[in-house]
């Protein structure tokens, strides 16, 4: 067909007494296409660009061969550090994706080729999201272009907040409460349920016209994220998506941390300390943060061995969230670097999924470990539970309102915990 269509055309173009010139040029033309048909060249839909043939069967096959197969070229103690989760985890949720966003499934193009698989898609969002690498760096061993690699990249995180936000990133329960509030009792603390505490995360492609508004401290364009991180690194709360120029306290003015308890609707919280009965759990917190009920913060500079015990184990335990932004950052690089995204709603959707993933990674190393701390033992099969409950009168949720940020309480609840630590210290 190419030969017939070559030859009419040089033809319809030339004089009939001279066909012999004519079949020799047709002769060089077709040579020519069969050469680019054997190389897999062909010229692209924009004029001097290129479509590269990358063999995508194969690129498929070795990363099955490499990784997926019954015995794999690399080992899982290899899996697990490349991608950050065991091959048990990263195959449960590639095949919960795939079920959630058919663009995950593989497909045939219009001419019957096989297009990329699901495991290409899913690594290649997954090594973007773990290396925090350039979307083209993934091209030479997943076979994959880089405007795919993008979209694959945001329709995976788009797919785990979706299937996963609801498990792996929702508020404590009465169940997770005393679980946490029993930790906290054998740590020192009775009544604390984690630690609170921000991140930045730098914005390369902030505009120019943001740049004054998401610009702090360091400088450079920011955007901050509020976690409360447990013991054992689960987070259990994040907001994010407020400008870098922002401190921790107007980022609380603003975060949905305390509308439960505010809203009369978390979980009743009762516990006991140097004789003296409270209903509010506390979150340990640096020094920034308000004097509130909520919040236990350390002494900036203890006088006598009381408070200066005190200031010790309030700053080892505060180091819980820390860690947790540690992990999180190791885990996903790409929250660590600069941002390279144009939009926030795309960097708030990854770092949520950022967030679950690694709170699907904490899980699942902790069922290793046969550690009990199941916080999502949940029912599905459950229908949810429908409040028939009145709603909270105005008064009740301005009452409520100020029980958080009530000052005499928090200086109250700070000295029973200095005096109940140094009587466990005495006790040594």
């Amino acid at each position: 067909m190419a030969r017939n269509s070559v030859m009419k055309m040089i033809i319809d173009d030339s004089d009939s007494d001279n066909e012999l010139e004519i079949f020799a040029i047709a002769a060089l033309e077709e040579e020519r296409l069969n050469n680019e048909r054997q190389l897999g060249l062909r010229r692209g839909s924009i004029q001097g660009h290129t479509v590269i043939y990358c063999n995508r069967i194969q690129g498929h096959k070795r990363l099955y061969q490499d990784y997926f197969s019954e015995t794999p070229i690399y080992p899982p103690n290899l899996f697990r550090r490349r991608f950050w989760m065991s091959r048990y985890l990263f195959l449960r949720i590639l095949s919960m994706v795939e079920a959630y966003d058919p663009y995950f499934v593989q497909k045939k193009d219009a001419i019957g080729v096989l297009g990329l698989s699901s495991l290409q898609k899913m690594t290649a969002a997954m090594r973007m999201l773990a290396y925090g690498v350039a979307a083209d760096s993934v091209d030479d061993y997943v076979r994959i272009g880089e405007s795919t690699a993008i979209e694959s990249l945001q329709r995976f995180v788009q797919a785990v907040v979706a299937i996963f936000s609801d498990v792996y990133l929702r508020a404590p329960n009465k169940d997770d409460i005393a679980k946490l509030l029993e930790v906290g009792k054998n740590r020192g603390f009775p009544g604390m349920l984690g630690s609170i505490d921000c991140m930045h995360w730098k914005w390369k492609n902030c505009p120019t016209a943001w740049k004054g508004m998401y610009c702090g401290h360091i400088h450079e364009p920011t955007i901050i994220l509020e976690a409360v991180a447990s013991y054992d690194l689960w987070i259990w709360h994040a907001f994010f998506g407020l400008p870098g120029s922002h401190n921790d306290i107007n980022v609380l003015e603003r975060s949905s941390v305390f509308s439960l308890l505010t809203e009369g609707r978390a979980p009743q919280v009762d516990y006991s300390i140097n004789g003296n009965d409270y209903t509010m759990g506390y979150y340990l917190a640096d020094g920034i943060y308000p004097q509130w009920s909520t919040f236990v913060k350390t002494i900036p500079s203890p006088r006598g061995n009381k408070q200066i015990h005190f200031a010790k184990a309030q700053e080892s335990a505060r180091k819980d969230v820390e860690r947790a932004f540690g992990l999180l950052q190791a885990h996903f690089s790409i929250v660590r670097g600069p941002a390279r995204f144009w939009k926030v709603e795309t960097l708030k959707v990854i770092m949520k999924a950022c967030i679950i993933l690694h709170n699907m990674i904490v899980e699942d190393e902790r069922n290793e470990q046969n550690i009990d701390c199941n916080y999502d033992a949940i029912d599905e099969t459950l229908p949810p539970a429908v409040s028939h409950e009145r709603t909270p009168e105005l008064y009740e949720f301005i009452r409520n309102h100020h029980r958080i940020r009530d000052r005499q309480t928090h200086s109250k609840l700070h000295a029973d915990l200095v005096e109940h630590l140094w009587h466990l210290h005495e006790d040594l």
